[in-house]
């Protein structure tokens, strides 16, 4: 069969498998059978954040201990005990937890710094709704080093892992448990002071047996869709609700080639204040983002651009209000798609502002920004004035995001941007969408469908300005899960605001699969499937079609993993584009019509291990030609004050028209000097753009919403890849901010 054949036999029988795959299944308890209720206990004396449940306060709360596994078992019971605390005052919410461990010494703990995911930690879950409306919240994770990684759900089941607030942990290890005593200040996050109940829930992880466990779940999740109810919240003090958040950035860049040399001050001013008590509002001037992460490298073997994502915090904050169209998580998961083909047709992407199409920063010269919650109402705008850059004049940007809660779980909306960050043209988009939400089905099952189109106008550009999508998903821990989208780009969809991937497409992607959970000591779950995606252009050609078949995907209770795939890969090329090219020669893959497929074995040991590591092999045909592709990684965990990574990514491709082989190399550490200094260090190298790249900072956290910044960024380069490095950009920078709140 044909594989444009086996795409279509695939959908053909998508709808009616995932249909049968409700009734193949166990009994799983829905969100109304575990629906539970604590009430909070008001104290006129707060705890003494310490890591020590000595204080007198936590005598007057309930206990919260019925815990039950997610994984490896569905409702059992957890093989730890835990008790869960929880007591406020009029200005904040605390949260007291001890977690029993007849091993304490095997606790794991890679993670050392703030802000960073927990996917190896032994880690304690917080999710709180604070309108109780189970469709967004907030999310904060710690571990044994009381790391705090707070993440904002940007819809009742996908977060933002890069949001974050103000709020307070500390830790210790008290005889046969850990502990964790957690603040979250009222004024750290957004709520209705006439709300007396909150969406509340608590998660545990312990990584060595590969368990997880929560206060409520359904179909072994857990999300402010998915929660029980903290009662008793009154007189909560939401303060004035402003926050004043100076700093000062000196910044010493200097180019080799050719060469120049500056220094900057840069004075910048942040202010957020509440308007009401859902309702925020920001304002930025002469914005510094010299302290912002670097991006992580990536070897592009495609014809299309790549995805990069935001990481600076002041657009992130409130970002989950400014997402339309569900669009970059309609395939998520889909293993035949890209990260930049699933996130096709944003019609707003921030990194767009204060971002030359170079990557070079582009001066923000002041911005406002509201956002929040008004009723039923989700509102996100933002108004930017970007300054002049090469010949791109000063710019004012606008985009607005406002949205309606409807039906029992669902939303329906608009967006609109005004302007062209990267030109002087006008631009605008305007674009409508709706996203349904039913978690009421028989047997825990959830279904998720979205809906969206919007258009562009852009000067010069007229017709086939529109893009339009839709999504279907019945998502399933276990057994049977099914995916359909589509979306198409017409050829003028200009958001200059936006991302576009490739354009003039229909893209449909589908998946569907099942998950087995073995309940034995060894094994936890095995999950096969297959993943397609099949993008034509519009005119009815063949571009792309790749088709993944998941062989097996097996993962034991110390999660450790085995990965097997077979790719199947079609590609139409109309022009011709480089792979590969250096002072003597380029090497291009001509028009034509190619098919190849590719095998792929993955090994993963469990991140807490104190030596983890992972490796793949992929192997196969490469458009008229072959590529071999090794990529591994491995991270010594020596404690809670020293962690050491080290990543090499190798292709060896061989085509008639030119061999030639890429490698991407990344090594990082991080040290711990106490609880509030870090020093990390990330070097980057690739033989593509035969440059390293060295990133190094010191991050001084006193306390929450207080950061000092020393951040060296030093790249070389070797032009005339004759092996020899020159330096490139010098980049020095020291940077301290205070927050205010008031």
């Amino acid at each position: 069969m044909a594989v444009s054949g086996r795409i279509k036999c695939w959908l053909a029988v998508l709808a009616a498998l995932a249909s049968a795959s409700s009734n193949a299944q166990e009994r799983l308890p829905t969100a109304a059978d575990t629906q539970k209720q604590f009430r909070a206990v008001r104290v006129e004396i707060p705890p003494i954040i310490d890591g020590a449940l000595d204080d007198d306060v936590w005598t007057s709360a309930d206990v919260i201990t019925d815990f039950h596994q997610t994984r490896p078992g569905n409702g059992a019971p957890t093989s730890e005990r835990t008790e869960v605390y929880v007591v406020y005052t009029e200005d904040a919410l605390y949260i007291g937890a001890r977690m029993f461990d007849s091993e304490p010494e095997l606790i794991a703990a890679p993670v050392i710094r703030h802000g960073l995911g927990m996917p190896s930690d032994d880690r304690l879950v917080v999710i709180l709704d604070p309108f109780n409306a189970r469709r967004a919240g907030y999310r904060f994770e710690t571990n044994l080093n009381a790391a705090r990684h707070d993440a904002l759900y940007t819809s009742a089941s996908a977060f933002s892992l890069d949001w974050s607030t103000i709020w307070d942990v500390a830790t210790s290890v008290d005889g046969k448990s850990w502990v964790a005593e957690i603040e979250i200040p009222f004024k750290s996050i957004p709520f209705d002071p006439a709300i007396e109940t909150w969406g509340f829930n608590f998660g545990r992880a312990i990584r060595r047996r590969g368990e997880e466990m929560a206060w409520v779940s359904q179909n072994r999740t857990y999300n402010p869709s998915i929660s029980g109810q903290m009662t008793g919240l009154t007189g909560l003090n939401k303060g004035v609700g402003l926050d004043i958040v100076p700093s000062m950035a000196v910044n010493r860049r200097q180019r080799y080639d050719p060469a120049t040399k500056k220094t900057d001050w840069v004075p910048s001013l942040d202010a957020f204040y509440r308007i009401t008590p859902s309702l925020n509002a920001a304002l930025t001037i002469n914005t510094d983002f010299s302290a912002t992460e670097v991006d992580s490298r990536q070897v592009n073997l495609t014809r299309f651009n790549l995805f990069f994502p935001e990481k600076r915090d002041f657009f992130l904050n409130d970002s989950d209000l400014f997402q339309f169209g569900n669009i970059g998580a309609m395939a998520g998961g889909n293993n035949a798609t890209s990260q930049g083909a699933r996130e096709n047709a944003r019609p707003f992407f921030s990194r767009k502002l204060g971002l030359s199409q170079t990557g070079a920063p582009v001066d923000i010269n002041y911005g406002g920004r509201i956002s929040g919650r008004l009723g039923r109402w989700n509102i996100g705008t933002l108004a930017i004035r970007q300054d002049e850059f090469g010949a791109v004049e000063s710019s004012d940007l606008f985009v607005t995001r406002v949205s309606a809660n409807v039906l029992n779980d669902s939303s329906v909306g608009f967006i609109y941007t005004d302007g062209d960050p990267g030109s002087n043209r006008e631009n605008s988009v305007a674009g409508m969408d709706f996203k349904y939400l039913n978690n009421r089905l028989s047997n825990g099952r959830q279904f998720e469908a979205d809906a969206w189109y919007q258009v562009s106008d852009t000067p010069g550009l007229e017709g086939s300005d529109a893009s339009y999508g839709f999504g279907l998903r019945l998502p399933n821990n276990t057994g049977w899960r099914s995916r359909l989208a589509f979306k198409e780009v017409q050829k003028n969809f200009n958001p200059a605001m936006g991302y576009v991937n490739r354009s003039n497409i229909r893209d449909w992607t589908a998946d569907l699969g099942y998950t087995h959970f073995f309940g034995g000591e060894l094994f936890q779950s095995l999950f096969t499937g297959i993943d397609a995606q099949r993008i034509d252009v519009i005119e009815g050609n063949l571009q792309s079609e790749v088709i993944v078949f998941r062989l097996a995907e097996l993962q034991t209770n110390t999660r450790d993993s085995l990965n097997v795939s077979f790719t199947t890969n079609r590609e139409v090329v109309q022009n011709a584009f480089t792979l590969y090219s250096s002072p003597d020669r380029r090497v291009a893959i001509q028009p034509g019509d190619y098919e190849f497929n590719e095998f792929q074995i993955g090994i993963n040991s469990g991140g807490q291990r104190r030596f983890a590591g992972s490796f793949s092999f992929t192997g196969g045909d490469f458009y008229n030609g072959s590529r071999t592709n090794l990529s591994g990684a491995i991270s010594w965990n020596q404690s809670r004050y020293f962690v050491t990574s080290f990543g090499y990514d190798w292709n060896d491709i061989k085509l008639p028209q030119g061999d030639f082989i890429t490698r991407l190399t990344s090594v990082s550490t991080q040290v711990a000097f106490s609880s509030t200094l870090y020093w990390i260090s990330l070097v980057q190298y690739d033989n593509l753009s035969e440059e390293v790249g060295i990133n190094t900072r010191i991050q001084w956290i006193p306390r929450a919403g207080q950061e000092g910044f020393i951040v060296l960024n030093y790249n070389m380069q070797d032009k005339d890849k004759n092996n020899q490095f020159e330096s490139a950009l010098t980049d020095l920078s020291l940077k301290f901010k205070y927050t205010f709140r008031f």
